[in-house]
């Protein structure tokens, strides 16, 4: 799908936990990034070298091992650098925090420190689009129980998402919604967490 006229954002399924991995690819220039490969390293590479791109990045959005599980066959077959928050990877070729740039051509990725699923946690923000991890899911976000995870600091988040444009385009970690892609008008509308009133509502709906 188009976010701007020479950046495109390609979603694979990947594998039994749900999982999308995505390839953000510049018509102009061939360069790509891959964002957490998981368990579709082999359909990533396909997409890759079908489309003759150049690889420059594979990006995780955070540690868990779903989303990192495909980093080292798509790294040593493409050459590509490795990016990540460094409280997510304790090794990576560029550590991304907070205001951090990733360019493909003439286009720039930005990338938004989000805590609260994982301490490391990040989105990144293609013009006119989130790739959001599990931050947000489509109706749905991501949980707040598990190691790391901090409620407080997820609600701070996804207040930050959720003033985006409206028509911004959301791209989810997992396929746990009614379709694949969102947009923030529709998860404003239709999301529970996002229509919480109050961060002690919002800890409640999630943690009870």
């Amino acid at each position: 799908m188009n976010v701007t006229s020479n950046l495109e954002i390609v979603q694979i399924p990947a594998g039994e936990m749900k999982n999308f991995t995505y390839l953000v690819c510049c018509g102009e220039t061939g360069e790509a990034l891959a964002v957490d490969p998981s368990f579709a390293a082999d359909a990533l590479l396909e997409e890759i070298a079908g489309r003759d791109l150049k690889l420059r990045w594979v990006v995780n959005t955070h540690g868990h091992r779903d989303h990192i599980a495909g980093n080292s066959q798509v790294l040593a077959a493409t050459g590509a650098h490795l990016a990540a928050h460094p409280l997510s990877l304790n090794e990576a070729d560029l550590f991304l925090q907070e205001g951090s740039e990733l360019r493909l051509g003439g286009a720039v990725v930005a990338v938004l420190h989000t805590p609260g699923h994982h301490p490391g946690h990040i989105c990144l923000n293609p013009p006119g689009a989130l790739i959001t991890g599990d931050t947000l899911f489509v109706t749905r976000v991501g949980r707040a129980d598990l190691p790391g995870g901090d409620p407080r600091a997820l609600y701070r988040s996804l207040r930050r998402l959720a003033a985006f444009p409206g028509d911004t385009l959301i791209y989810p970690g997992h396929d746990y919604g009614p379709q694949p892609v969102s947009t923030i008008a529709f998860e404003r509308e239709h999301n529970p967490f996002l229509r919480c009133e109050d961060e002690e509502s919002f800890i409640r709906l999630r943690m009870g």
